[in-house]
Formats: structure tokens, C-alpha cells, sequence
């Protein structure tokens, strides 16, 4: 199966990518087109909480959702994913059932009413890359790409995440899906 890059797919960063931005990522395709990408790093958890970005959001108070570092670029603007059922208005669709952007409204109706399988991942940054320089990355073999899966997004755990898509592309990637982030370490 031929892949094509664009918005909706999975960028896996491969072993060799030592980047430290992105060593050891699975990052979401948002955005794909002639004046670049947009991305979000799926497995950075960070120790914040989301009630400490939106302390004016009573409704967060004593919410357990962690913020994820979704890139190296404008780290201090928060940018959401949401699973939903339906498209809200102020989002854009990733793939289906997963939505970037939103409001606060959408935020406080997830946390108060959620609908099944309704959820978030809030993240601050985002990955970024301008005309042509997310192409020149996939041609120097920095990263795999796979078609996007929601439960990859929400439900699975993100400290596992890397290694576990990993997996997916056979023997010749399995045996460096448990490496240490710097395998001088080993």
C-alpha cells in the first residue's frame, strides 16, 4: 500500500532521527499543502495540567488531563484535539472523527456532557515545517508514515506509543521499537 504525505497521516520519527525535537515521535499530519506542514507531537506528555493554562475555566479545576508538548514551534499558544461525533464549529477536520482547533464552549460541553467516545488531548505548540521541508525530510529517511488512527491519538498510552506503531512496520523496525532515547545510555 502506497502512502501519500498529507494532512491525516501518521509521521513516525525512524531510529535514526536524533533530532531532539522529534527523536522517538509519532506526530499527527493537521496540515499539508504548497506552503508547508503542520503537525502535533501525540507522545510528549508534559507534568502540567490544562487547568493551569486555562485557569479561567472553573470547570477544569481538579481535572486530571495532562498538556503534551506538541512541538518545538510558538510553544506558548494551546492548541486541542478533539474526538467527537460531529464537526463543532472553529475546528478543522483532521480525519474522521478527530478535529483540531475549537473553543472553550467545546472544551466545557466534553468535560460536563460528553457524548460516548467524546474526548480531548490538549497540546502546547505545534511542529512546523515550511514549502518543501517536510519532503526533503521523508527522502533523507527521517520518518514512516502510516494512515492516521484515532485510538492511537486518544486511548492509547503515549509513553508506549512510539514503539508501538513502530511495531507495525515489521521485523526490520520491531527491534528498536524498546531503544533508549540515547542508546549512548545503553
Amino acid at each position: 500500500m502506497d502512502i501519500q504525505l498529507g494532512k491525516g497521516v501518521f509521521l513516525i520519527a525512524t531510529p535514526a532521527l536524533r533530532d531532539p525535537n522529534f527523536c522517538q515521535t509519532v506526530i499527527l499530519l493537521c496540515e499539508h499543502g504548497p506552503e508547508g506542514a503542520l503537525g502535533i507531537v501525540l507522545n510528549r506528555p508534559t507534568e502540567m495540567n490544562i487547568a493551569e493554562v486555562l485557569p479561567h475555566m472553573p470547570v477544569l479545576e481538579g481535572q486530571a488531563h495532562r498538556v503534551f508538548t506538541g512541538g518545538p514551534v510558538q510553544k506558548d499558544s494551546l492548541l486541542v484535539l478533539y474526538h467527537l461525533n460531529e464537526e463543532v464549529e472553529n475546528t478543522q477536520a483532521v480525519i474522521e472523527g478527530v478535529y483540531l482547533g475549537g473553543n472553550t464552549d467545546t472544551l466545557k460541553r466534553i468535560l460536563e456532557v460528553p457524548a460516548e467516545e467524546e474526548s480531548f488531548r490538549a497540546f502546547m505548540g505545534y511542529s512546523g515545517w515550511g514549502p518543501g521541508q517536510l519532503e526533503q525530510e521523508m527522502q533523507s529517511g527521517s520518518w514512516l508514515i502510516m494512515p492516521a488512527k484515532p485510538q492511537f491519538v486518544f486511548e492509547h498510552s503515549p509513553s508506549g506509543l512510539w514503539a508501538e506503531v513502530l511495531q507495525t512496520f515489521g521485523e526490520d523496525y520491531s527491534m528498536y521499537a524498546h531503544m533508549p532515547i540515547d542508546p549512548s545510555l545503553n
